[in-house]
């Protein structure tokens, strides 16, 4: 059985003119591997299988850190906050 998770993830892009494109980018990465991802104002909630979320993280994070150093926070439940 597959199990579905929620997240919120922060990337944080140091020493960057602008903190936009490594965000966007890193975002679509996660959306290509067919995860629910929207950009929020201080983190972006993802939803999928956690077998493929965490996959695509570890190939969304190496895709950000190519264009310079980052910083990752990460929440993940097995369940939808605020439903239980």
């Amino acid at each position: 059985m597959a199990v579905r998770i929620t997240a919120q993830v922060s990337l944080y892009p140091l020493r960057v003119p602008h903190l936009s494109p490594p965000i966007k980018s890193f975002v679509a990465a996660l959306q290509q591997e067919g995860l629910e991802a929207t950009i929020g104002t201080l983190s972006t909630s993802v939803e999928g299988e956690a077998e493929v979320f965490f996959k695509a993280l570890a190939k969304a994070f190496a895709l950000a850190a190519q264009e310079g150093h980052v910083v990752m926070s990460l929440t993940a439940a097995n369940f939808r906050p605020g439903a239980v």
